[in-house]
């Protein structure tokens, strides 16, 4: 986990992958923590996404950078705690000026099942799971 969490913080803008009915939609995302051994995300409950990983939580990620990429599948779980709220904006306080850990919008969600490949042109596939 800390791998992926690694990789993603250095690559800053990941995409993530949901459904919406029977659609797919992806969007640009940044934020990425480890709280209470968890890999955490941030969104906005007020956004079309939140609505979408409530409705179907298995999504994917997708990052590269310097000839690799990772794909990261896994079910995301709500974590509705002040703490792990608090944890992520303290980790992006640049967020701060649209969220913060009690304005009832912000929405952290940890992966479980998860699934990590990394994968390039030049080695194999390393798999992670967590």
């Amino acid at each position: 986990m800390q791998k992926v969490f690694e990789f993603l913080k250095s690559v800053g803008t990941y995409y993530l992958a949901t459904l919406d009915g029977d659609r797919p939609r992806v969007r640009p995302f940044g934020t990425v923590n480890i709280f209470e051994g968890k890999l955490y995300i941030q969104t906005g409950k007020s956004k079309p996404v939140s609505r979408q990983i409530h409705a179907n939580p298995k999504v994917e990620i997708c990052a590269f950078a310097d000839g690799r990429w990772l794909r990261l599948s896994g079910e995301l779980v709500c974590d509705d705690r002040r703490a792990a709220k608090k944890s992520m904006l303290d980790a992006y306080p640049e967020l701060r000026s649209m969220y913060n850990e009690d304005d009832g919008n912000t929405e952290v969600f940890y992966f479980k099942n998860a699934t990590a490949v990394f994968s390039s042109f030049t080695s194999a596939p390393e798999t992670v799971s967590f």
